[in-house]
């Protein structure tokens, strides 16, 4: 690990006037901490932003809940308000890490974690060193992207809390020195392009503040599941967040994409077809461009979306 400074934050004035150059803010560090030890990120500075006033869920007058960026996982998933309108989101975190990651881990800080690909941690990718290649390609791709991939990158979103928020229709709210922004988590990851090493839409420097849950996104009728390699905490091979709402369902998928895949088209379908759910899943999934070795990702999240909205329905 190479030498840094270190340096806690007074308020967020004082956080965003550090953390220009090669500063990174520290919250809980569940994820940028080991990427220091592998190497991967070799910040100058860390701005350590866990003390500043940007914890806590509060509910805005139109519905909304406020979810302060450094909330922990675990407040997240117990907040009763989470657990009886978005119950999705609270099993997603639950789904994602042990308690004691929970405990440390933030809201904020999940958002911006990265991917786990073992190329990305042990040797040059284009998220690393952008014109270097895409090793797993040609590689070890058994876990990686079927759809929205691209010759520069098939790596997948690690996040299974940012599966629900994206099928939950979140906005992430941000500072930056020339003032407050959001963003639509649907806008939050740029697809992947040629540029695989830009991994959000958020300006240099910004901090992420809070994000929202729109009161009209409510569905105590969700659900997220996951299907991993092994019974205890581990990466989505494939992962649903489903809901249903007034009027129309909600599904994103995680495991399959370099961000959470919103599953537009089997949405659409279901307007037009209600309860058609093994060909709405089909026409979501006919953009799938699967690699030699996991094809079987198809198979298997075309049964996770018909299986999920079966149980949910009415």
């Amino acid at each position: 690990m190479k030498e840094f400074a270190y340096q806690r934050a007074a308020d967020i004035r004082d956080a965003l006037i550090a953390g220009g150059g090669g500063a990174r803010y520290l919250a809980g560090g569940t994820n940028l901490v080991d990427l220091m030890k592998e190497g991967v990120e070799a910040p100058t500075r860390l701005i350590d932003v866990r003390r500043l006033p940007l914890d806590g869920i509060s509910e805005a007058a139109d519905g909304a809940l406020v979810i302060g960026a450094t909330t922990t996982n675990s407040d997240l998933a117990a907040h009763p308000e989470v657990r009886r309108r978005y119950p999705a989101l609270s099993q997603a975190v639950l789904a994602g890490a042990s308690g004691q990651l929970r405990n440390m881990a933030t809201v904020g800080g999940n958002l911006l974690q990265r991917t786990r690909c073992a190329y990305f941690a042990a040797q040059e990718c284009n998220k690393r060193v952008p014109g270097t290649g895409c090793p797993a390609i040609a590689g070890a791709h058994h876990n990686h992207a079927i759809l929205g991939w691209t010759r520069s990158c098939v790596a997948t979103h690690a996040s299974d809390m940012a599966v629900a928020l994206t099928a939950f229709d979140a906005i992430v709210r941000y500072e930056t020195l020339d003032g407050a922004g959001e963003i639509p988590l649907s806008e939050f990851y740029p697809p992947v392009g040629d540029t695989p090493h830009v991994e959000t839409a958020l300006p240099p420097g910004a901090l992420i503040t809070a994000v929202v849950l729109p009161g009209a996104a409510a569905s105590p009728r969700s659900r997220y599941r996951k299907v991993r390699e092994r019974a205890s905490y581990a990466f989505a091979t494939v992962s649903i967040a489903a809901a249903f709402t007034e009027g129309s369902v909600r599904i994103a998928l995680g495991g399959v994409a370099s961000r959470p895949w919103r599953c537009r088209t089997a949405e659409a379908f279901l307007l037009d077809s209600p309860g058609s759910f093994r060909a709405a899943a089909e026409a979501e999934l006919s953009a799938a461009e699967p690699l030699p070795g996991n094809g079987y990702k198809v198979t298997l999240a075309r049964n996770l979306i018909e299986t999920v909205l079966k149980e949910l329905q009415p």
